[in-house]
């Protein structure tokens, strides 16, 4: 399995942006569905943007459209995910998962079950 290792997470105060990288080793990820999950304290993983790498198809949850961008550079087999105009309810730990390319065609890609590999995490922690 892909190999994930997430970086990029820290502190900012709301209206501030960061920006997420999800490092990949062990396979390269053309060719996957590769999406971005948050856990809150007390609430389950959420899917919050999803990419089939190699194509131009992303997928993003209500809650973060226009507001968070996901791409992909082959070239550093590195995903990542561009946060602006954050809020408070965008605090929680960020996790970089892969899976098929079918699970993002078929719009399973927000369901955590759906996914094969994870890294561990980068927290984000926004203040009012």
């Amino acid at each position: 399995q892909v190999q994930l290792v997430e970086s990029g997470g820290g502190s900012v105060q709301a209206g501030g942006s960061l920006r997420l990288s999800c490092a990949a080793s062990r396979y390269t990820i053309n060719s996957y569905c590769m999406a971005w999950f948050r856990q809150a304290p007390g609430k389950e993983r959420e899917g919050v943007a999803a990419i089939v790498t190699g194509t131009s198809n992303t997928a993003y949850a209500d809650s973060v459209k226009g507001r968070f961008t996901i791409s992909q550079d082959n070239a550093k087999n590195t995903l990542y995910m561009q946060m602006n105009s954050l809020k408070p309810e965008d605090t929680a730990m960020y996790y970089c998962a892969a899976g098929l390319p079918a699970v993002c065609y078929s719009g399973s890609w927000h369901a955590p079950g759906a996914m094969a590999s994870w890294g561990k995490g980068t927290l984000v922690t926004i203040s009012s």
